[in-house]
């Protein structure tokens, strides 16, 4: 989960690459209308994402084998809820960092449809991972390896059931 330029996309690929599992960007899931929306600088409410949350869900749900990782902003608690629907074990990396931080990164590159002007709508929309949420809060300060190598650590320790939000420093 994550805002734009918090290494979600990267994080997840790697992961999963890790993992031996397929990967999802959930970027590449958007509909037409809504990349138009946000290519125009505008958020999207909550009703023009919710279709788009029910496709990751289904494909949350059709995946097959070990599991699947998807990255996937999910900001509201609501949205992973919904995802939770679909795949009741989700288990959510969030990587936290300062808008500061995340907006130079984002200066830096290149977003088919995303412009750096959404960012600080996506942090005022982001609810952190809950206390009572399957999944680990990481910082984004740390190199993406070092991230990888400690959500691979928790999922490792998964086996135990431990639920709740761990943060990752």
């Amino acid at each position: 989960m994550g805002v734009q330029g918090s290494g979600k996309s990267t994080i997840g690929q790697l992961l999963a690459d890790r993992l031996d599992r397929l990967f999802i960007d959930g970027d590449d899931l958007h509909s037409p209308e809504n990349i138009a929306i946000m290519a125009a600088g505008g958020a999207l409410t909550d009703v023009e994402r919710i279709p788009w949350l029910r496709e990751i869900g289904r494909l949350l749900t059709e995946a097959s084998g070990p599991g699947v990782v998807v990255a996937c902003s999910a900001l509201k608690r609501s949205y992973r809820d919904l995802l939770r629907e679909s795949a009741p074990e989700l288990f959510v990396v969030d990587p936290e960092g300062p808008i500061e931080l995340v907006a130079a990164r984002i200066s830096a590159r290149q977003h088919q449809y995303m412009p750096p002007a959404l960012l600080e709508s996506q942090y005022d929309t982001l609810e952190p991972l809950g206390a009572d949420e399957l999944g680990m809060i990481v910082d984004i300060h740390q190199s993406v390896a070092s991230i990888v190598g400690v959500a691979v650590a928790a999922l490792d320790v998964l086996a135990g059931k431990t639920v709740g939000a761990h943060r990752a420093h």
